[in-house]
Formats: C-alpha cells, structure tokens, sequence
C-alpha cells in the first residue's frame, strides 16, 4: 500500500509540473481548426489527433522547461504567488526536469513526423518554430518571457498558427479566414498570460523579468485582459463580413458576459494569489469559445 501511495504522489507531481490548466490553450487552436477542416468536408481524424497530441506534448514541454529554466535563473523563490514549481520545491532534481521536458518535446517530434510525411515541409517549419520558441520562452541569454515578447509568443503561436496548421494538416490547404479565426484562441492566450503576468508582478520585478505588466504597470495589464477577452469574441463578426456565412459562430458574443466575473477581478483584486482563479477561470473561457465558435461554424 505504501509503494502505491509513492508512486501516486510521484504521479501527481508530475502532473502539477505539467500544468494541466494551461493544456486548452494547446487543445482549443486545434479544436477550432479541425471543426473548420469538418465544415469545409476535409476532416482527417488521424492527423487532427496527432496535431492534438503533438500540441499537448509542445505545451507541456514548454511547462517542464519552464520549471526548470526558471528554478535556474532564481524566479521561483519563497514567496512565489502561484502553484508550486516542483523543481525549486525540491520534489523534482533539475536533471530529471530537464530530460523530462526533452522527452515531451521528443514526443512532440514523433507526432510531427507523421505530420510532415502527410503534409510536408511546411509542418518542418512550424513544429521546428513552435517547439524553438517553447524552449526559448525562458531559456538562453533573451528569453521571449523575461524581455516581454511572451505576449507576442502566444499570440502568434496559440493563434494562427496553431488554428492554421491544424486545418493545414487536414485540408493540404490554407486561406485567410481560417489564418484570421485563429487570432481569437490566440487573444484567450494573451489574456491567460496577462493574469499569469500580474499576479507576479511584484516576484518579476524582484528578478528583473520585463514582462509587459512590469515594463507598463497594472492599469495596462487589466485594459490588456479585458481587451483581449473582448476582441477575441468579436473576431467571427469579421469573418462574417467577410463570408456572410456561419451567422451561428457569432453567438460567441455571450463569452464577454461569462467573462464578467473574471474581469471584476482581474480590475479590483488587491490579493493577488487569488488572481489564480481567475487564471483557470479564462482557460475555461478559451474553451467555451472554441466550442461555441466551433458548432456555430458548422451548423
């Protein structure tokens, strides 16, 4: 019985380094991209699950090497606001941290291979970027997040991108609407980033990581969230003015008002551990879009 209990508290430390809250940002792109392949009669089941696995692997590559990468610069001290990093806990050695954060990546790139055997270099290139910018988001001498082109990052990455080479590995084709839909999920991710960025604020500062929330204040921080949130809702009305068609994807104009609670947060809280809910609160907001996007533009 003890061994069993050892090896299920293991699990859950490797499942608390994974950061299974932050998974949708990685499953939503895809989940709207091949809802757009389906609607267009191009849906490719096994390609649309090794786009899935592959961007769950990126994400939690992305994660190990965060915890790692950041226990080796020193920002995860003491007093650190948000959940637990295993690594600077000291439940996890920072080499096996490291081999673990190559093996997702690994894992990634097996997926990617049939990916690139189906659709070509094309995929070499946005697997090579995406598992880079990954590994460069707090890793090397300028890492996106600590120079405050995070936002830049997941913007570009959970958006285009991720929509666009899930529908690509599908359809062997692209074109703007399905590029342009992609920079909702990708607006969710900013806004994921800004409460991530704001809750520690104070700890970023300390380190001098120059995210956008320490370059231009908490004012800006929260004018960027409920941005995001807004703008993200608002990208099927251009994609209805374009196509005049799928009008059902615009009733994503009701995640606006779900997001009001996290929003009255995000503008008044002064406690900023509890910004914590909020952050798996605006997952949850990514995922009501991508469904509610996803059926409408297939009705």
């Amino acid at each position: 019985m003890q061994n069993a209990n050892s090896k299920i508290a293991r699990l859950n430390i490797w499942i608390l380094a994974a950061r299974p809250k932050t998974l949708w940002a990685a499953v939503s792109p895809v989940i709207i991209g091949t809802a757009m392949a389906c609607e267009a009669g191009a849906a490719a089941w096994l390609p649309a699950t090794a786009a899935v696995f592959g961007a769950v692997m990126i994400q939690i590559g992305t994660n190990l090497a965060n915890d790692y990468c950041d226990y080796k610069k020193g920002a995860d001290g003491r007093n650190r606001l948000g959940p637990m990093r295993v690594t600077q806990a000291g439940l996890v050695k920072p080499g096996t941290m490291k081999l673990a954060a190559g093996i997702a990546f690994s894992l990634a790139c097996i997926a990617g291979a049939y990916l690139i055997w189906r659709a070509g270099w094309p995929i070499i290139i946005i697997g090579t970027l995406s598992i880079l910018s990954g590994i460069l988001y707090t890793a090397g001498p300028y890492p996106l997040g600590y120079v405050g082109l995070g936002d830049v990052f997941v913007l570009i990455f959970f958006g285009p991108v991720a929509v666009g080479g899930t529908y690509y590995v599908q359809a062997l084709n692209i074109n703007a609407v399905v590029l342009l839909s992609g920079l909702a999920p990708g607006l969710f991710a900013v806004a994921i980033l800004t409460v991530n960025n704001l809750r520690d604020l104070d700890g970023d500062k300390a380190i001098g990581k120059k995210t956008l929330v320490v370059r231009f204040g908490t004012t800006f921080a929260r004018k960027e969230y409920l941005f995001s949130i807004v703008a993200a809702s608002l990208v099927p009305i251009l994609l209805y003015i374009q196509t005049r068609q799928h009008i059902y994807s615009l009733l994503t104009i009701v995640v606006p008002l779900a997001a009001l609670p996290a929003v009255r947060k995000v503008f008044t809280i002064a406690n900023r551990p509890e910004l914590n809910n909020v952050l798996a609160a605006t997952g949850k907001l990514l995922l009501l879009y991508s469904l509610i996007f996803s059926i409408g533009w297939f009705l």
